[in-house]
C-alpha cells in the first residue's frame, strides 16, 4: 500500500483501525516530498521535524484513548500567505522575506484544534497576484501532470502538491480564482466558499471584499471533510458569518450559461458538457450576459482594494535591508526591491482606479458592473439549483505563454471571476482532458452557503466519472 497516493478518508480508516499509524502516513508523505520537490517545486518551507513531533503527539493521544479531532493524523499543506507563528509567512515575496507572524491564522489555529499535521507553506504567485505560480520571488512551481506546464495561480504550490501526492490535503486562498484554476489544471478538487463561510483572520490580504481560504483535495469527499474543519465563524473577522445547509435535491435544475462555454477551447467546452449531461439529464442552456464584464470589473476592483492593502509594505517595517545611504532611500530602495512586476502592475492599475482621474471612469463603473453581477446570479438561482461552466477556458499552457501578454493570463479568470464579484460558492471537479491530454476542470455554482449542495453535486460527478475510493 502506498500511504501517500491515500486520499484523507482513507487514511482516516486506516489510522482509527490501527492499521497505520500517524507517524507512518507522515513519513510517507515527507518521503514523497523529498521525492517530487526538485522536479514540482510545490514548497517554500517544509517542516519534517515538527510534523514528525506532531504525528507521534497524534499517535500517543489514540494509544491512550484519548479525544483525536476530525483530521487527526492527516498531512496538509498552507499556502504561504497563511500566517504561523512557528514558520516564515513570505507571501513569495521579497518585501516579507524574513517576516514572522506573531499569531496563527484562524484557519490554521482549526487545524491544529483538528489534529491535522502541518507539513510546510507552499509556494504562491506573489501576494497572491498571477495565474500561473511563476510570479514567486522564490522560484516557480511545475505542473506534476506536465513539468513543461505551469500549475495555475496563485494557490499553485498547494495543488501541486496535492497532485504530486505530497500530502492528501492543501488549503489555497481564492480571490479571483485562485483556488479553482490550479485545481482545473493539475486535475485536483477546489473550493471557494461562500464569502464569509471561513474566517479571514490571519490571511494576508489581497482584495479584502473577495478573498476565501479553501481546501484542495483529490476527492469531493476529502475537500468537504477538510472545508468542515475550517468553515464557521470568528468574531475576529466582522465578514465571517453561519450559512444554512441545503440538500441535493433527487433532480437538480442544472443552468449551462452559454456566455461561459463560449470563450472556452471547444474541446474544454465538449468536456464539461459532456460531463453535466450525464450527471445532471435535462441541464438547460441560460445567458449570464454580465460574464464578460465581470472579469474587468474584477481587475478594477481587485486592484483597487489591493493598492490599499498593500499600502503598509512601505520599506519601512517590512522589505530588503541594508540598502541606500539614508532612511528615505532605503526605504524607496526596499519598495522597488520587494515587490515583483506582477504587484507592481496591479498596484498601479488600482492606484490609477482609485485617482480622481480614474475613479468614475473605472472604479464606479466596476462596482455598478458587479451589482448587475450579483443581480443576474440571484435571477438565475430562482431558476436553477446550480450552475455549471468550464472553470477555465483552457488546459495548462506551458512556461512563458503570458510574459509579454499579461491580459490573456487575466482572461483565464473569465469564468472564476463572477463566482468572486458576487460571494457564491464555486467548485472545481476535474472532468476529463482536452486535446492536449491534459486536465479540464468543470465548476459547480450555487447560492451563497450552499456547499453541501455542490459537495453532493461533486460526488454525482465522480460517480458517473467512474472514480473509486478504494485504497489503492
Amino acid at each position: 500500500m502506498e500511504l501517500a497516493r491515500c486520499q484523507a478518508t482513507q487514511l482516516l480508516r486506516l489510522l482509527q483501525t490501527g492499521a497505520v499509524s500517524a507517524a507512518e502516513v507522515t513519513a510517507a508523505c515527507l518521503e514523497q516530498i523529498h521525492l517530487q520537490e526538485p522536479r514540482v517545486g510545490a514548497f517554500l518551507c517544509v517542516q519534517e521535524q515538527q510534523a514528525l513531533r506532531q504525528a507521534e503527539l497524534v499517535d500517543e493521544k489514540r494509544r491512550r484513548g484519548q479525544p483525536l479531532g476530525p483530521l487527526a493524523g492527516i498531512p496538509v499543506a498552507l499556502k504561504d500567505n497563511l500566517c504561523t507563528k512557528d514558520a516564515p509567512t513570505t507571501c513569495a515575496s521579497r518585501m516579507l522575506a524574513n517576516f514572522r507572524s506573531p499569531y496563527d491564522a484562524a484557519v490554521v489555529e482549526r487545524l491544529r484544534d483538528a489534529g491535522a499535521i502541518l507539513v510546510g507553506k507552499t509556494n504562491l504567485d506573489e501576494f497572491a497576484m498571477g495565474s500561473t505560480c511563476a510570479y514567486s520571488a522564490f522560484g516557480v512551481t511545475r505542473n506534476p501532470r506536465d513539468p513543461d506546464r505551469v500549475p495555475g495561480g496563485s494557490s499553485g504550490g498547494s495543488a501541486a502538491a496535492v497532485a504530486a501526492f505530497e500530502t492528501p490535503l492543501a488549503l489555497g486562498s481564492d480571490t479571483g480564482g485562485s483556488v479553482r484554476l490550479p485545481a482545473a489544471w493539475c486535475g485536483v478538487v477546489g473550493l471557494r466558499p461562500s464569502y464569509g463561510a471561513v474566517s479571514r483572520y490571519g490571511l494576508v490580504a489581497f482584495a479584502s471584499s473577495m478573498d476565501q481560504i479553501g481546501p484542495l483535495a483529490r476527492s469531493a469527499a476529502d475537500a468537504q471533510l477538510l472545508y468542515r474543519v475550517i468553515c464557521g465563524p470568528d468574531k475576529r473577522d466582522a465578514t465571517s458569518t453561519a450559512f444554512s445547509q441545503p440538500e441535493l435535491p433527487s433532480m437538480p435544475r442544472v443552468g449551462l450559461p452559454q456566455e461561459y462555454f463560449a470563450q472556452a477551447e471547444p474541446a474544454v467546452a465538449a468536456a464539461v458538457r459532456e460531463t453535466a449531461q450525464l450527471a445532471f439529464p435535462g441541464a438547460a442552456e441560460c445567458s449570464l450576459p454580465a460574464a464578460g464584464a465581470a472579469l474587468d470589473a474584477y481587475l478594477i476592483l481587485s486592484s483597487a482594494e489591493a493598492s490599499s492593502n498593500l499600502a503598509r509594505y512601505d520599506g519601512v517595517c517590512y522589505g530588503p535591508a541594508g540598502v541606500g545611504e539614508n532612511f528615505a532611500q532605503q526605504a524607496r530602495a526596499a519598495r522597488d526591491e520587494g515587490f515583483g512586476p506582477e504587484v507592481r502592475r496591479r498596484i498601479l492599475l488600482g492606484t490609477f482606479a482609485l485617482s480622481a482621474a480614474g475613479n468614475a471612469a473605472y472604479y464606479q463603473r466596476a462596482s455598478r458592473v458587479r451589482e448587475q453581477v450579483r443581480a443576474e446570479f440571484r435571477k438565475a438561482f430562482d431558476r436553477f439549483d446550480l450552475l455549471v461552466t468550464p472553470t477555465t477556458g483552457r488546459t495548462a499552457p506551458r512556461f512563458g505563454a503570458y510574459a509579454d501578454d499579461p491580459a490573456a493570463m487575466y482572461a483565464t479568470d473569465l469564468c472564476t471571476a463572477g463566482a468572486s464579484l458576487a460571494g457564491l460558492p464555486a467548485l472545481s471537479i476535474p472532468c476529463g482532458n482536452g486535446a492536449d491530454g491534459l486536465p479540464v476542470g468543470l465548476q459547480l455554482l450555487g447560492p451563497p452557503g450552499a456547499e453541501p449542495l455542490l459537495f453532493a453535486a461533486a460526488r454525482r460527478i465522480e460517480a458517473v466519472q467512474g472514480r473509486s475510493d478504494a485504497v489503492p
